[in-house]
């Protein structure tokens, strides 16, 4: 089984298309699950969730844990094997479950699959096809679940650039094999945490200490 992991905070109006495309994929339903973890949102995020109940594990942290933590909680109730983050306010071709479980499953030797993306902008039009081997960013990877315990999960003293720690952490006994197929879409808006430059260079300064 696949556990797919929407992690969100206050992305209610983005939120919807994220859980209708990955109640939109080609695997069988039965093979896959999917988790949203709302990380104490203020929106009307509550209120999306309650139109999903029957297709959605939902919960709502209590008070907010940042991404590091939220994707940790939604690993520790993952039931899959195999799990992928998708970020709420992106969203995902039909095959791509399918598509890194068959890859996964037919090659031991593989730790973990990652897929190009497209970046699309607020509307969803497509800007332009990215090689995620060369700019890789935290959703779209489909890991074995063990695995990240393995390396002892996300570190929740990161509340940005934690994909870069976890894939540090995880190359040093893992490997992720990337399709060059772009099945991964990630919405460019004004609200993107990559766009707060001081976040991004504090966080940038604790990576480089922590891996130096």
């Amino acid at each position: 089984m696949v556990s797919l992991i929407i992690t969100t905070y206050n992305y209610a109006h983005y939120l919807e298309r994220a859980i209708r495309s990955a109640m939109e994929q080609s695997l069988d339903r039965r093979k896959f699950e999917i988790i949203v973890v709302d990380d104490a949102s203020t929106d009307h995020t509550r209120e999306v969730l309650d139109n999903y109940t029957d297709d959605v594990r939902a919960f709502r942290m209590e008070n907010n844990l940042g991404l590091s933590g939220a994707r940790n909680f939604g690993i520790k109730k993952a039931k899959g094997q195999f799990v992928l983050f998708l970020d709420a306010d992106d969203y995902i071709h039909r095959d791509l479950l399918y598509v890194q479980k068959l890859f996964l499953e037919e090659n031991n030797s593989i730790d973990a699959v990652s897929t190009d993306y497209w970046l699309v902008d607020e509307k969803g039009a497509h800007i332009r096809h990215v090689d995620a081997l060369n700019q890789p960013i935290a959703c779209g990877i489909m890991f074995r679940k063990d695995y990240l315990y393995q390396i002892g999960l996300y570190d929740e003293a990161f509340r940005a650039r934690e994909e870069e720690d976890l894939r540090i952490r995880w190359s040093s006994k893992y490997n992720i094999h990337n399709l060059p197929i772009p099945l991964y879409r990630y919405r460019m808006h004004d609200a993107n945490l990559t766009k707060n430059e001081e976040t991004m260079r504090m966080y940038s300064q604790l990576l480089n200490t922590k891996h130096k």
